[in-house]
């Protein structure tokens, strides 16, 4: 067993990661460089879905993870945690059947998710607009606080003796006879473990570079706009079909703007009694600015599903860089090339809802013990690019 274990990243899968070791009885190190929870994990929304997800595995792994997070509302401090389902809704009619196959796919998997027609999203959504011609719903699809959840569960963990070093960045994975032991920070402090975890989001490839494992690893910009408190228009989160064809890079007939941002609908309401507005996806490097056309498409898009929104007063935007992969999985995986290193990273925007089964997986990677589900298709050996 690796008593002692160091996480790199303090965001919500390092805290996750930190979480579920911590609770196995092992002596913990989370090191950010930093502070926890201020990277992405900060700018982002609350989704907890399945809905999303491919049918099949990719489902199955966002399944496992609400379960254990329902199980995390029990123990952790609050953290704003809902569980209202969700709604996939269509922009016209030829993403119907589309719609209806999505379900069905879902269902197979054990997915509770029903297709609903144009009378029944209508009578449950009733500020959709008019010519909305179907959608579907989730309804294990919860919605959290974020930030509040990285944080509970790192208290959770410290409390219970785990060691958290903020505003320490690591300049370097200790490798030494082919065996990661630690990390080396910037201060030249030597932190020595048995086992390596490095969650560190779009900065995890330039850490196990020199390692000789290539981890394709992108930043991919996405927007959100925040409203002031008032009127809301429902309490489940609503999405687009759209989001799911932007999300996996499928051809969809929308406006150039929406094409070119990769914009789609998502609306979130918050316990706070506003509600979120997004998305957009784009490879922009590491630019983290607001950008207003960015923002204008992503507003224009709401109204088309919500014409009502049209009086909603916005209160603030920002952007966030989720860790893209070109499968759309993450990479949650022993090196194998490299004792003593894991990897946890590259769940772009599903890094909120995996974060707990995350957290799961790692902890039976570094303590040998079998996991819940088969987690080959995580494997950082999958790409062929290096180590593992």
């Amino acid at each position: 067993m690796a008593s002692r274990v160091v996480v790199v990243g303090g965001g919500v899968i390092g805290a996750a990661c930190t979480y579920f070791l911590t609770a196995a009885g092992a002596e913990v190190t989370l090191v950010e460089a930093q502070v926890v929870g201020g990277g992405t994990s900060s700018r982002c929304d609350g989704n907890v879905l399945a809905i999303d997800k491919s049918p099949g595995f990719d489902s199955q792994l966002g399944l496992r993870s609400q379960k254990l997070l329902a199980e995390l509302a029990h123990v952790l401090g609050d953290f704003e945690y809902r569980s209202p389902g969700s709604y996939l809704v269509c922009d016209n009619d030829d993403e119907v059947e589309p719609a209806h196959t999505w379900t069905e796919a879902l269902r197979e998997s054990g997915l509770p998710v029903e297709f609903l027609e144009r009378e029944e999203v209508h009578r449950r959504l009733p500020d959709l607009a008019a010519d909305v011609p179907a959608g579907l719903y989730c309804a294990s699809d919860a919605t959290l606080n974020p930030l509040l959840y990285v944080q509970g569960l790192v208290a959770w963990a410290r409390e219970r003796g785990a060691s958290v070093r903020d505003r320490s960045p690591v300049a370097a994975l200790d490798a030494s006879d082919g065996r990661v032991r630690g990390v080396v920070l910037a201060s030249g402090e030597h932190l020595a473990a048995d086992a390596t975890v490095v969650a560190a989001g779009i900065a995890t490839p330039a850490l196990v570079a020199p390692l000789g494992i290539e981890l394709p690893i992108r930043p991919r910009k996405g927007h959100l706009i925040v409203s002031a408190r008032g009127r809301r228009f429902g309490d489940a989160k609503v999405m687009e079909f759209g989001y799911l064809m932007s999300k996996f890079g499928l051809e969809r007939r929308v406006p150039p703007d929406v094409e070119r941002y990769g914009v789609a609908l998502v609306y979130e309401p918050t316990r706070a009694g506003n509600f979120l507005l997004g998305s957009s996806r784009e490879f922009v490097g590491e630019d983290t600015e607001s950008d207003p056309e960015v923002v204008r498409t992503i507003a224009r898009r709401a109204l088309r599903f919500y014409p009502g929104m049209r009086a909603a007063t916005v209160v603030r935007t920002y952007a966030g860089l989720r860790p893209w992969t070109p499968d759309h999985l993450p990479v949650v995986s022993a090196a194998e090339g490299v004792p003593g290193l894991f990897v946890a990273a590259g769940h772009e925007g599903d890094g909120i809802s995996l974060a707990a089964v995350t957290g799961e997986i790692v902890r039976d990677l570094v303590l040998g013990r079998e996991t819940a589900l088969d987690v080959a298709p995580l494997r950082l050996g999958r790409f062929g690019l290096g180590a593992a």
